[in-house]
């Protein structure tokens, strides 16, 4: 990807970070992002590599005090960045110049950032009472991405906005799903596994008062029964943005090519039963040769549809 013109060395090497971060933690929604025209392709990188460090910011620290003050550190950064100050970070330095360059809406990235804060803060029996709580969470995150980069596009439509709303909700809930696996090991598992969904299936175990999700070999079957409701959830998601199809302008559908890993996942989850310990969901692309998920996304993409 070329740097902005009339770039400093510094700043396309910010840029050549950006895109190296979204490839190696982010590759199919990298993938995704190559299919934007040329012109949109700098801010958008920007805008996902700011979702990839305040993704992983609690994965990769070794304690979750670290990851919070992490996570902190990008809300204190993104007010600096409005009031063009320097930060001394590359993606930071990226985003400076998307939303110079591209009026990037300071709330959504705010509301992302914010939103990973009040996560990171849960306590370990704070357990999501329903779906919805994980419906606004994926909101807050994800379709706010969809929001800022098609803001930095100039598309301004009501129905490619609505769109973005239910692709976001459908691509939180389904990337929640396939990260249960990694979040167990780190017990982190009971924040994405609602109380409603738990309780219904036999997953919820109540000791001193306080409330428990239990996982073993006895609750797989109660497990992939909350699974398969969560993905339903995120494919009726799929199905109001796809209904949207005719409305949406065609300078906002590759944006919008963020449904085709939604899809891909929900496919592939079909397949393992909703098993998300299935060792095939940890192959390839969500499951699927990388050859053959991009060619997906690229029919979806000449045919202009998401």
């Amino acid at each position: 990807m070329n740097g902005p013109r009339g770039g400093s060395s510094s700043l396309r090497s910010a840029f050549s970070y950006c895109v190296q971060q979204v490839r190696n933690y982010d590759y199919h929604h990298y993938l995704c992002l190559l299919e934007l025209p040329p012109e949109m392709r700098k801010p958008a990188f920007a805008l996902r590599a700011f979702n990839v460090e305040t993704a992983r910011a609690m994965d990769v620290a070794s304690d979750p005090k670290i990851g919070l003050m992490r996570l902190l550190w990008w809300q204190e950064a993104i007010d600096k960045l409005y009031t063009k100050k320097t930060v001394n970070h590359p993606a930071a330095q990226a985003l400076s110049w998307a939303i110079s360059e591209h009026s990037i809406s300071k709330p959504w990235l705010k509301r992302s950032v914010e939103a990973r804060i009040r996560d990171a803060q849960r306590e370990a029996d704070d357990i999501p009472e329903s779906v919805e709580e994980l419906e606004r969470y994926a909101e807050d995150t994800v379709s706010t991405l969809l929001y800022n980069t098609l803001q930095a596009g100039g598309i301004s439509s009501t129905a490619a906005d609505h769109a973005a709303s239910h692709i976001g909700k459908a691509s939180g809930l389904v990337l929640l799903l396939k990260s249960l696996p990694y979040h167990c090991t780190r017990n982190r598992h009971h924040n994405y596994i609602p109380v409603e969904l738990a309780e219904k299936h036999g997953l919820l175990v109540k000791q001193g008062g306080r409330s428990e999700i239990l996982l073993d070999n006895d609750s797989r079957e109660g497990l992939c029964n909350v699974v398969f409701e969560i993905a339903s959830v995120a494919n009726v998601h799929l199905l109001k943005a796809r209904e949207l199809v005719g409305k949406v302008p065609a300078e906002a559908k590759p944006v919008l090519l963020h449904s085709v890993p939604v899809q891909v996942l929900l496919d592939s989850l079909s397949k393992a039963h909703f098993d998300v310990f299935d060792p095939r969901m940890q192959r390839g692309v969500l499951g699927v040769p990388p050859l053959w998920f991009q060619v997906r996304l690229k029919w979806y993409s000449w045919r202009s549809m998401f």
